[in-house]
């Protein structure tokens, strides 16, 4: 069964934290028969958005009317900063992950997860400038800046910065279908993919 993945975007974003997880599920999609992913992008208000370094981008749907999500994954970028007073936005991600399969928090994304209460007690990754600011959104979190990324629930991954959303991504593509697909989806993007595990024991 196709799954529906949706990126949220925002004013801000790191380009390279949506457009990597975009390509590597887009990829996947691409170049299987089956078509496991529907794609797209996501905004509060579903209007252009200038991403860091002004790159500009129209959403497919905003917060209001998007498909239902199974795989939810969240840019991080400087534009977290301003999210984290923007008690609407926050309410819908937490109302997505809650029913969604699964969420991709890629960089400082992080801010987001710790402001909802999600990661205390958890593991998790950011970017290596964030684990400061972490650190007083969410005292409770247990930072892993030694890793790329790593699962800090059930259901949420956190990765580090930037391009680490890549390799989760790859990740999460190999624990849904399976190695082979995607080291195809790797060759074909000629990318150095080298798999990776998770950290899966929780703190107590």
């Amino acid at each position: 069964m196709t799954k529906n993945v949706g990126i949220l975007i925002f004013d801000d974003a790191e380009v390279l934290d949506f457009a990597g997880p975009f390509e590597v599920f887009s990829v996947t999609n691409q170049i299987n028969a089956e078509r496991p992913f529907n794609v797209f992008t996501i905004s509060k208000s579903g209007g252009i958005v200038s991403a860091v370094n002004g790159l500009r981008v129209q959403p497919d749907y905003s917060i209001d009317n998007s498909p239902e999500i199974d795989i939810l994954i969240i840019s991080g970028g400087q534009g977290t900063r301003s999210l984290l007073g923007d008690r609407q936005l926050l309410d819908w991600v937490s109302r997505i992950y809650e029913s969604a399969a699964l969420t991709l928090s890629i960089c400082s994304a992080s801010r987001l997860m710790g402001t909802l209460g999600l990661l205390n007690d958890k593991y998790f990754c950011t970017h290596h400038e964030v684990y400061e600011h972490m650190a007083e959104i969410a005292p409770l979190a247990l930072p892993q800046p030694e890793k790329r990324f790593t699962q800090s629930t059930d259901k949420l991954f956190t990765s580090g910065g930037i391009s680490a959303g890549i390799d989760l991504s790859f990740h999460v593509i190999s624990t849904l279908l399976g190695e082979a697909v995607a080291v195809r989806t790797a060759e074909y993007m000629e990318y150095n993919y080298i798999p990776q595990h998770a950290t899966h024991e929780q703190a107590h």
